[in-house]
């Protein structure tokens, strides 16, 4: 009880933060203020010296471009910390970002991960999160915390599916009583389709181009299934051949076959997850259907081969991307009721 009043009277001089520390974007929600930043999780650093350069959107502009005196790191790999000095600077970077000053003390924080990650991992996070600043960690699963964010009553004894596929990895997770009925999480998502599609312009097309410009030809033409009206893009890259800079344009239905691979893993692994649903969680499903969360989602067609493959209807909420974030903000603002969807 003594604990309870000290952490509320603390609470009210402090500005408490919920992020998505994810692979591709790290998303900042401030309680009372609501989503504050939503940047790359990019940072530059100086080789020589080790000090930050620029972070976040500054840093993804000069992925590549940096001369040897600066690197460009990617510090999120999979959906978990890879590189933890670097993550720690970004974090801290961030936070002076949105809390402009503390009030009198130190925020708390809850941060969503993938149900995927190990003891180990989840460490790191929190001593990262501690480093940069927070008075104390709490952690939410990514597909709780969308399902939090989208609207779905979690609490409730009833089952709900979420597939949540982000930078890093796929979540998918069938949630009853503010709990993790079951859930699976494979290391394949945004990051893998990008890497395929620069192994489809080197073998195809005799093209070697960036992983951002990857990313940019998924999202300007990709899809997951076949689409009525067809789609181009000019791609950039250096020709192997001759090792010249050139351009060539492809369409959505080559990006579509470049992705079929981790896309059909994705499939895979949400038939896996329905098989081993017990059959009362089942029919809830059946009856409530699938939500489709994470920058995933927007890649066009992935709902409608989803629901071919399950034969169940699959909803996008109206912002997919900041779901996980608006769900561990909806946890900050009621923690004391919302804490028991936190893992220890």
């Amino acid at each position: 009880m003594i604990k309870d009043f000290f952490s509320r009277m603390i609470g009210m001089f402090s500005a408490d933060v919920a992020m998505d520390l994810g692979t591709a974007n790290t998303l900042l929600y401030v309680k009372e203020r609501g989503i504050v930043l939503d940047e790359p999780s990019v940072v530059a650093v100086n080789a020589n010296g080790g000090g930050v350069e620029a972070v976040g959107l500054e840093a993804k502009r000069m992925f590549g471009r940096t001369p040897a005196r600066v690197r460009t790191v990617r510090p999120m790999k999979d959906g978990v910390i890879a590189d933890f000095e670097i993550t720690n600077l970004m974090i801290t970077y961030f936070i002076k970002k949105v809390l402009k000053q503390y009030r009198f003390v130190k925020p708390r924080m809850v941060v969503g991960i993938p149900t995927c990650i190990t003891q180990v991992e989840k460490r790191a996070v929190i001593d990262a999160a501690l480093m940069a600043g927070a008075r104390e960690v709490h952690l939410v699963e990514e597909p709780m915390a969308a399902a939090i964010g989208v609207g779905i009553p979690v609490h409730k004894p009833e089952g709900n599916m979420v597939i949540d596929i982000g930078g890093g990895t796929t979540d998918v997770a069938v949630i009853s009583l503010s709990a993790i009925a079951y859930g699976e999480s494979i290391r394949v998502a945004g990051d893998e389709m990008d890497e395929a599609i620069v192994r489809y312009m080197r073998l195809n097309h005799h093209l070697n181009i960036g992983i951002f410009e990857a990313e940019r030809a998924k999202i300007a033409v990709g899809s997951a299934y076949p689409i009525v009206e067809k789609l181009t893009t000019e791609v950039k890259g250096l020709n192997v051949k001759n090792g010249v800079p050139t351009s060539i344009i492809v369409d959505d239905e080559e990006i579509r076959e470049a992705m079929k691979e981790p896309v059909g893993s994705i499939i895979t692994v949400v038939l896996r997850a329905l098989e081993k649903t017990p059959p009362e969680l089942s029919a809830d499903i059946f009856s409530n259907g699938i939500y489709l969360t994470g920058g995933g989602a927007l890649i066009r067609g992935l709902d409608k081969i989803i629901e071919e493959k399950t034969t169940m209807k699959v909803y996008i909420p109206d912002a997919p991307l900041i779901s996980i974030v608006k769900g561990a903000g909806a946890v900050l603002d009621n923690f004391r009721e919302m804490k028991k969807v936190c893992i220890n």
